[in-house]
């Protein structure tokens, strides 16, 4: 019987990398002193040697354990419906696979919650930082978690977070670029579905939607706020398709909205493109497997959870203290956006 092969340690892990055995305890151990370069090549090489720090030694070594904490106020069967979410975890969980480090986390009915959970868990020592996600205006967590001194990273724009190290896409941008291509298509009665109007990030979409409406000379009023779940999208087509004078496009703010209401258009006798174009944000494999497909505010949301994630160790060690801009959501044009053609009696 052939012997078994000798176990992997740091100071192999050290030797390949070309770095001290202590080196690579810092990088595991999120500490400062070694460069994302040298960092990057550490677990490169632990990837490939199948080396991970035994994690009762560095229990014992009184640091935080190696988890990540991130709450989400969402009903829990519609996070499990929403694509954004699902894309978003799978880029966070890519980048602490790397660290050895893994994602805790929670879904909670309130903010309120949401703060007793983060609480419950900085305290009892159980994360080392945490993702901050779905910022209101005026958001309440903000002073508590400050206080608390949770190392954290939110996702946001700036204007939202309260001074917490962000990462954001230019949404008013974006929907501004939504506006104008439906205006040169020659649509001049444009609505938005949009989420809950609480939601830093949706309150910043609106403004941008009427702004641009009115800068074109275009009816900006055409707005629905709403939830994320599909009935909810559906509902809010449905009110804007029976009005007299329907809109001939409509810009959802998210990929389920904008499916709901694509079914609510042929439920109605209405062809799209043709009597109404439809416009999703974030856009995922449901947009490509909708007949026609959606076009839709594209960004890769994959990337944007590893961003966060990244942002968030660089916080951790101390080296990020301001804001992270990513892409702005582009344009994808498919098969659900067209020229409007006269309305049609309902």
């Amino acid at each position: 019987m052939s012997a078994p092969a000798p176990r992997v340690t740091i100071n192999d892990v050290a030797a390949r990398a070309g770095v001290s055995k202590g080196a690579v305890s810092m990088a595991f151990n999120d500490r400062p002193g070694v460069s994302r370069a040298t960092r990057e090549r550490i677990f490169q090489v632990a990837r490939e040697l199948g080396w991970a720090p035994h994690q009762s030694a560095r229990s014992l070594s009184g640091r935080r354990a190696g988890i990540v904490g991130l709450v989400i106020c969402r009903p829990a069967r519609l996070l499990g419906l929403e694509p954004f979410y699902m894309e978003f975890v799978s880029g966070i969980e890519s980048v602490l696979t790397e660290r050895a480090h893994a994602l805790l986390l929670r879904l909670v009915r309130d903010l309120g919650e949401e703060v007793a959970v983060y609480e419950e868990w900085w305290r009892g020592r159980t994360i080392g930082g945490g993702i901050l996600v779905d910022f209101h205006q005026e958001d309440p967590r903000i002073p508590a978690l400050r206080a608390l001194g949770l190392p954290a990273v939110a996702v946001g724009h700036p204007s939202l977070t309260g001074g917490f190290p962000s990462v954001w896409t230019d949404d008013a941008t974006a929907a501004a670029d939504a506006v104008r291509y439906l205006a040169a298509l020659g649509h001049r009665r444009i609505a938005r579905v949009g989420g809950p109007a609480g939601l830093g990030h949706s309150a910043i979409r609106a403004r941008a939607f009427e702004a641009t409406m009115a800068e074109l000379g275009l009816d900006g009023r055409r707005q629905v706020a709403t939830g994320f779940a599909g009935e909810e999208g559906a509902r809010a087509t449905r009110g804007l398709l029976m009005a007299r004078d329907r809109p001939t496009a409509i810009v959802y703010d998210n990929d389920i909205m904008a499916v709901a209401g694509a079914a609510v258009a042929a439920e109605m006798g209405l062809a799209v493109p043709d009597d109404v174009s439809l416009l999703a944000w974030d856009d995922s494999q449901l947009c490509r497997l909708t007949h026609p497909p959606l076009s839709a505010m594209s960004h890769d949301v994959h990337r944007f959870g590893q961003e966060v994630a990244r942002a968030l160790f660089e916080v951790i060690e101390g080296t990020r203290s301001g804001a992270l801009q990513v892409p702005t959501p582009s344009l994808t044009p498919r098969g659900s956006t067209g020229p409007p053609r006269p309305a049609r009696g309902v």
